[in-house]
Protein backbone atom coordinates (compact mmCIF):
# COMPACT_ATOMS: atom_id res chain seq x y z
CA UNK A 1 0.00 0.00 0.00
CA UNK A 2 1.12 2.78 -0.92
CA UNK A 3 0.26 6.39 0.87
CA UNK A 4 0.92 10.09 0.45
CA UNK A 5 3.12 11.76 3.23
CA UNK A 6 2.82 15.44 4.15
CA UNK A 7 2.18 15.74 8.08
CA UNK A 8 1.55 12.29 8.18
CA UNK A 9 -2.05 12.30 9.68
CA UNK A 10 -3.57 10.43 6.67
CA UNK A 11 0.00 7.73 6.68
CA UNK A 12 -0.38 7.22 10.49
CA UNK A 13 -3.79 6.51 10.47
CA UNK A 14 -4.18 3.91 7.70
CA UNK A 15 -1.21 2.39 9.03
CA UNK A 16 -2.41 1.83 12.18
CA UNK A 17 -5.59 0.19 10.32
CA UNK A 18 -4.23 -2.19 7.81
CA UNK A 19 -1.57 -3.67 10.36
CA UNK A 20 -4.25 -4.76 12.25
CA UNK A 21 -6.51 -5.42 9.39
CA UNK A 22 -3.52 -7.57 7.74
CA UNK A 23 -0.29 -7.37 9.57
CA UNK A 24 1.79 -8.89 6.17
CA UNK A 25 0.60 -5.82 4.15
CA UNK A 26 3.78 -3.64 3.46
CA UNK A 27 3.04 0.39 4.02
CA UNK A 28 5.25 2.33 2.41
CA UNK A 29 4.77 6.16 2.44
CA UNK A 30 5.80 8.32 -0.55
CA UNK A 31 7.17 11.95 -0.33
CA UNK A 32 8.33 14.55 -2.58
CA UNK A 33 11.93 14.92 -2.81
CA UNK A 34 11.84 18.43 -1.90
CA UNK A 35 9.55 17.91 0.87
CA UNK A 36 10.52 14.54 2.67
CA UNK A 37 10.47 15.79 6.17
CA UNK A 38 9.51 11.99 7.10
CA UNK A 39 12.62 10.47 5.44
CA UNK A 40 14.64 13.34 7.47
CA UNK A 41 13.27 12.05 10.58
CA UNK A 42 13.59 8.73 10.21
CA UNK A 43 17.33 9.22 9.67
CA UNK A 44 17.47 11.15 12.72
CA UNK A 45 15.44 9.23 14.88
CA UNK A 46 13.12 12.27 15.47
CA UNK A 47 10.96 15.13 13.55
CA UNK A 48 13.51 17.66 12.25
CA UNK A 49 12.53 20.89 10.50
CA UNK A 50 13.44 21.07 6.97
CA UNK A 51 15.77 24.24 5.59
CA UNK A 52 13.11 25.13 2.81
CA UNK A 53 10.41 22.98 1.22
CA UNK A 54 9.36 23.05 -2.71
CA UNK A 55 6.28 24.20 -3.40
CA UNK A 56 4.99 21.77 -6.97
CA UNK A 57 2.87 19.77 -4.98
CA UNK A 58 2.06 22.23 -2.36
CA UNK A 59 -0.93 19.57 -0.94
CA UNK A 60 2.35 17.57 1.28
CA UNK A 61 4.89 20.74 1.20
CA UNK A 62 5.41 20.44 5.23
CA UNK A 63 8.47 21.40 7.19
CA UNK A 64 7.84 19.15 9.97
CA UNK A 65 6.33 15.63 10.19
CA UNK A 66 4.28 15.60 13.24
CA UNK A 67 5.17 14.13 16.19
CA UNK A 68 2.48 11.72 17.37
CA UNK A 69 2.05 10.50 13.38
CA UNK A 70 5.55 10.15 13.41
CA UNK A 71 5.52 8.02 16.54
CA UNK A 72 3.16 5.80 14.93
CA UNK A 73 4.49 5.75 11.22
CA UNK A 74 7.52 4.59 12.46
CA UNK A 75 5.98 2.01 14.30
CA UNK A 76 3.55 0.57 11.29
CA UNK A 77 5.32 2.15 8.17
CA UNK A 78 7.65 -0.69 6.32
CA UNK A 79 9.28 1.90 3.78
CA UNK A 80 9.54 5.31 2.75
CA UNK A 81 10.15 6.29 -0.78
CA UNK A 82 10.86 10.25 -2.29
CA UNK A 83 10.11 11.00 -5.60
CA UNK A 84 11.18 13.63 -7.93
CA UNK A 85 8.43 16.73 -9.34
CA UNK A 86 9.20 14.95 -13.09
CA UNK A 87 8.30 11.60 -11.74
CA UNK A 88 4.85 13.21 -9.98
CA UNK A 89 4.49 15.21 -13.28
CA UNK A 90 4.66 11.00 -15.40
CA UNK A 91 2.35 10.07 -12.68
CA UNK A 92 -0.63 12.70 -13.21
CA UNK A 93 -0.17 11.90 -17.06
CA UNK A 94 -0.71 8.31 -16.57
CA UNK A 95 -3.61 8.82 -14.23
CA UNK A 96 -5.39 11.08 -16.92
CA UNK A 97 -4.95 8.59 -19.37
CA UNK A 98 -6.04 5.79 -17.73
CA UNK A 99 -9.55 7.60 -16.08
CA UNK A 100 -9.52 10.89 -17.74
CA UNK A 101 -9.18 12.05 -13.88
CA UNK A 102 -6.50 15.13 -13.47
CA UNK A 103 -4.73 14.69 -10.05
CA UNK A 104 -3.64 17.57 -8.46
CA UNK A 105 0.70 16.72 -7.66
CA UNK A 106 0.04 15.89 -3.86
CA UNK A 107 -2.82 13.92 -4.92
CA UNK A 108 -0.68 11.44 -7.87
CA UNK A 109 2.37 11.42 -5.33
CA UNK A 110 1.48 7.76 -4.10
CA UNK A 111 1.08 6.57 -7.76
CA UNK A 112 4.68 8.08 -8.11
CA UNK A 113 5.71 5.85 -5.68
CA UNK A 114 4.31 2.63 -6.71
CA UNK A 115 6.19 3.29 -10.11
CA UNK A 116 8.96 3.90 -8.79
CA UNK A 117 9.17 0.89 -6.62
CA UNK A 118 8.04 -1.66 -9.73
CA UNK A 119 11.06 -0.10 -11.47
CA UNK A 120 13.86 -1.00 -8.88
CA UNK A 121 15.55 -4.03 -8.38
CA UNK A 122 13.68 -5.26 -5.21
CA UNK A 123 10.47 -5.51 -7.08
CA UNK A 124 12.11 -7.96 -9.25
CA UNK A 125 11.47 -10.83 -7.63
CA UNK A 126 8.17 -10.13 -6.39
CA UNK A 127 5.28 -12.33 -6.99
CA UNK A 128 3.13 -11.84 -9.54
CA UNK A 129 0.00 -12.38 -7.36
CA UNK A 130 0.94 -8.97 -5.45
CA UNK A 131 -1.15 -6.97 -5.30
CA UNK A 132 0.02 -2.74 -5.29
CA UNK A 133 -2.48 -0.11 -4.36
CA UNK A 134 -1.87 3.66 -4.40
CA UNK A 135 -4.10 6.20 -2.55
CA UNK A 136 -5.54 8.69 -4.90
CA UNK A 137 -5.66 11.73 -2.64
CA UNK A 138 -6.59 14.93 -4.08
CA UNK A 139 -7.48 16.72 -7.65
CA UNK A 140 -7.56 20.59 -6.58
CA UNK A 141 -5.11 21.06 -9.33
CA UNK A 142 -4.64 24.58 -10.88
CA UNK A 143 -4.84 24.75 -14.79
CA UNK A 144 -1.75 26.69 -15.58
CA UNK A 145 0.22 23.81 -13.80
CA UNK A 146 -0.83 22.13 -16.55
CA UNK A 147 1.79 23.35 -18.62
CA UNK A 148 4.42 22.45 -16.79
CA UNK A 149 3.71 18.95 -16.48
CA UNK A 150 3.04 18.55 -19.75
CA UNK A 151 6.25 19.99 -20.24
CA UNK A 152 8.11 17.74 -17.75
CA UNK A 153 6.21 14.51 -17.55
CA UNK A 154 8.39 13.07 -20.55
CA UNK A 155 11.21 13.27 -18.33
CA UNK A 156 10.22 11.61 -15.36
CA UNK A 157 9.34 8.88 -17.32
CA UNK A 158 12.89 8.56 -18.85
CA UNK A 159 11.82 9.48 -22.39
CA UNK A 160 13.44 12.47 -23.41
CA UNK A 161 17.35 13.40 -22.53
CA UNK A 162 18.02 16.71 -22.60
CA UNK A 163 21.67 17.80 -23.59
CA UNK A 164 24.14 20.54 -24.76
CA UNK A 165 26.21 20.21 -27.57
CA UNK A 166 29.08 21.80 -29.12
CA UNK A 167 29.13 21.53 -32.90
CA UNK A 168 31.44 23.21 -35.51
CA UNK A 169 30.01 26.94 -36.80
CA UNK A 170 29.17 26.18 -40.06
CA UNK A 171 26.99 25.05 -43.20
CA UNK A 172 24.91 21.61 -42.88
CA UNK A 173 25.94 21.23 -39.22
CA UNK A 174 22.51 21.03 -38.32
CA UNK A 175 21.88 18.77 -40.75
CA UNK A 176 24.94 16.54 -39.89
CA UNK A 177 24.31 16.30 -36.47
CA UNK A 178 20.41 15.15 -36.62
CA UNK A 179 21.66 12.11 -39.16
CA UNK A 180 24.17 11.31 -36.00
CA UNK A 181 21.47 10.76 -33.86
CA UNK A 182 20.65 7.40 -35.48
CA UNK A 183 17.02 8.21 -36.41
CA UNK A 184 15.89 9.39 -33.08
CA UNK A 185 13.39 11.95 -32.86
CA UNK A 186 14.36 15.60 -31.71
CA UNK A 187 12.08 17.05 -28.92
CA UNK A 188 13.99 20.66 -29.02
CA UNK A 189 16.29 22.66 -30.87
CA UNK A 190 17.80 26.04 -29.46
CA UNK A 191 20.89 27.85 -31.28
CA UNK A 192 21.99 31.39 -31.72
CA UNK A 193 24.97 32.40 -32.95
CA UNK A 194 26.96 34.79 -31.23
CA UNK A 195 30.87 35.17 -32.97
CA UNK A 196 31.03 37.94 -34.95
CA UNK A 197 33.76 36.51 -37.28
CA UNK A 198 32.86 33.10 -38.79
CA UNK A 199 35.84 30.53 -39.16
CA UNK A 200 35.03 26.68 -39.61
CA UNK A 201 36.70 26.26 -36.13
CA UNK A 202 34.21 28.17 -33.94
CA UNK A 203 32.43 25.63 -32.06
CA UNK A 204 28.34 26.36 -31.70
CA UNK A 205 26.48 25.68 -28.69
CA UNK A 206 23.08 24.25 -29.26
CA UNK A 207 20.57 23.08 -26.13
CA UNK A 208 19.11 19.57 -27.87
CA UNK A 209 15.91 17.45 -26.59
CA UNK A 210 16.12 13.75 -27.88
CA UNK A 211 13.30 11.68 -27.27
CA UNK A 212 13.93 8.12 -25.94
CA UNK A 213 12.44 4.98 -25.45
CA UNK A 214 12.34 4.84 -21.70
CA UNK A 215 15.07 1.52 -21.90
CA UNK A 216 17.65 1.75 -18.84
CA UNK A 217 20.69 3.12 -20.15
CA UNK A 218 19.44 4.48 -23.10
CA UNK A 219 20.57 7.79 -22.23
CA UNK A 220 24.17 6.80 -21.37
CA UNK A 221 24.28 4.86 -24.93
CA UNK A 222 22.79 8.25 -26.49
CA UNK A 223 25.77 10.61 -25.00
CA UNK A 224 28.54 7.87 -25.52
CA UNK A 225 27.10 7.93 -29.24
CA UNK A 226 27.31 11.68 -29.20
CA UNK A 227 31.24 11.44 -27.82
CA UNK A 228 32.32 8.53 -30.54
CA UNK A 229 30.74 11.07 -33.01
CA UNK A 230 33.65 13.77 -31.73
CA UNK A 231 31.05 15.92 -30.48
CA UNK A 232 31.23 17.19 -26.67
CA UNK A 233 28.10 16.57 -25.01
CA UNK A 234 26.98 17.63 -21.16
CA UNK A 235 24.26 15.43 -19.99
CA UNK A 236 21.68 18.41 -18.29
CA UNK A 237 18.51 15.87 -18.21
CA UNK A 238 18.26 15.77 -14.11
CA UNK A 239 19.92 19.57 -14.10
CA UNK A 240 16.82 21.47 -12.81
CA UNK A 241 17.59 24.62 -13.64
CA UNK A 242 18.48 24.18 -17.02
CA UNK A 243 14.83 22.28 -17.33
CA UNK A 244 13.30 24.90 -16.03
CA UNK A 245 15.08 28.19 -17.35
CA UNK A 246 18.19 27.73 -19.22
CA UNK A 247 16.31 25.60 -21.91
CA UNK A 248 14.32 29.11 -22.66
CA UNK A 249 16.82 31.88 -22.28
CA UNK A 250 18.96 30.35 -25.35
CA UNK A 251 19.80 33.39 -27.40
CA UNK A 252 21.14 36.66 -26.60
CA UNK A 253 21.73 39.66 -29.54
CA UNK A 254 23.19 39.00 -33.18
CA UNK A 255 26.56 40.24 -34.00
CA UNK A 256 26.22 43.82 -34.57
CA UNK A 257 27.18 43.12 -39.00
CA UNK A 258 24.95 40.14 -39.71
CA UNK A 259 22.62 40.58 -42.06
CA UNK A 260 19.90 38.81 -40.27
CA UNK A 261 16.32 37.48 -41.28
CA UNK A 262 14.13 36.18 -39.34
CA UNK A 263 11.48 33.57 -40.35
CA UNK A 264 9.14 30.85 -39.05
CA UNK A 265 7.68 27.88 -40.84
CA UNK A 266 4.98 25.31 -40.05
CA UNK A 267 5.36 21.61 -41.44
CA UNK A 268 3.38 18.59 -41.00
CA UNK A 269 4.42 16.81 -37.58
CA UNK A 270 6.11 13.09 -38.30
CA UNK A 271 8.93 11.01 -36.76
CA UNK A 272 12.13 12.71 -39.14
CA UNK A 273 10.04 15.99 -40.09
CA UNK A 274 12.36 18.28 -38.60
CA UNK A 275 15.33 16.57 -40.19
CA UNK A 276 13.76 16.12 -43.67
CA UNK A 277 13.16 19.84 -43.29
CA UNK A 278 16.74 20.89 -42.69
CA UNK A 279 17.56 18.79 -45.87
CA UNK A 280 14.94 20.35 -47.72
CA UNK A 281 16.21 24.00 -46.19
CA UNK A 282 20.09 23.17 -47.64
CA UNK A 283 22.77 24.60 -46.80
CA UNK A 284 23.14 27.61 -49.07
CA UNK A 285 22.80 30.01 -46.45
CA UNK A 286 24.46 30.48 -43.11
CA UNK A 287 21.29 29.10 -39.91
CA UNK A 288 22.09 32.32 -37.05
CA UNK A 289 19.22 31.19 -34.71
CA UNK A 290 16.97 28.04 -34.92
CA UNK A 291 14.22 27.28 -32.27
CA UNK A 292 12.03 23.85 -32.20
CA UNK A 293 9.48 22.06 -29.61
CA UNK A 294 8.13 19.47 -30.59
CA UNK A 295 4.74 19.44 -28.50
CA UNK A 296 2.76 16.35 -30.26
CA UNK A 297 0.88 18.60 -32.09
CA UNK A 298 -0.74 18.34 -36.12
CA UNK A 299 2.26 20.86 -37.10
CA UNK A 300 5.82 21.54 -36.48
CA UNK A 301 6.84 25.43 -35.59
CA UNK A 302 10.94 26.58 -36.57
CA UNK A 303 11.73 29.68 -35.56
CA UNK A 304 14.99 30.28 -38.28
CA UNK A 305 17.48 33.31 -38.69
CA UNK A 306 19.54 33.56 -41.81
CA UNK A 307 22.47 35.63 -42.63
CA UNK A 308 21.14 36.85 -45.92
CA UNK A 309 23.43 39.75 -47.85
CA UNK A 310 21.57 42.32 -49.94
CA UNK A 311 22.72 40.96 -53.33
CA UNK A 312 21.40 36.93 -52.62
CA UNK A 313 17.72 38.44 -51.30
CA UNK A 314 16.46 37.28 -54.35
CA UNK A 315 18.06 33.92 -55.05
CA UNK A 316 17.24 33.33 -50.76
CA UNK A 317 13.41 34.22 -51.38
CA UNK A 318 12.99 32.51 -54.62
CA UNK A 319 14.62 29.14 -52.43
CA UNK A 320 12.16 29.50 -49.57
CA UNK A 321 9.00 29.53 -52.39
CA UNK A 322 10.40 26.36 -53.73
CA UNK A 323 10.71 24.56 -50.27
CA UNK A 324 6.84 24.15 -50.35
CA UNK A 325 6.85 25.08 -46.89
CA UNK A 326 5.07 27.50 -45.15
CA UNK A 327 6.91 30.27 -44.14
CA UNK A 328 6.59 33.77 -42.79
CA UNK A 329 8.95 36.36 -42.31
CA UNK A 330 9.41 37.82 -38.74
CA UNK A 331 12.18 40.45 -39.00
CA UNK A 332 9.93 43.32 -38.10
CA UNK A 333 8.34 41.34 -35.01
CA UNK A 334 8.55 43.63 -31.99
CA UNK A 335 9.63 40.45 -29.91
CA UNK A 336 12.38 39.93 -31.83
CA UNK A 337 13.47 43.36 -32.06
CA UNK A 338 13.48 43.71 -28.23
CA UNK A 339 15.17 40.47 -27.37
CA UNK A 340 17.11 38.89 -30.20
CA UNK A 341 18.18 41.43 -32.62
CA UNK A 342 20.97 44.18 -31.91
Amino acid sequence: MFIPVGGGGLLAGMSVYLKQLKPSIKVIGVEAEDSACLKAAFNAGTPVDLDQVGLFADGVAVKRIGENTFNLIKRYCDEVITVTSDEICTSIKDIFEQTRVIAEPAGALSLAGLQKYCQSQDAENKSVNESLVAIFSGANMNFHTLRYISERCELGEKKEAVLAVTIPEEKGSFRRFCKNLGGRVITEFNYRYVNNQQHESNPANIFVGVRLAGEIGERQQLVELLTNENYKVADFTDNEMAKLHVRYMIGGQKPALLQERLFSFEFPEYPGALEKFLDTLGEHWNITLFHYRNHGAAFGQVLAGFEVINDQELDFFQHLDALDYQWHEESNNSAYQAFLAD
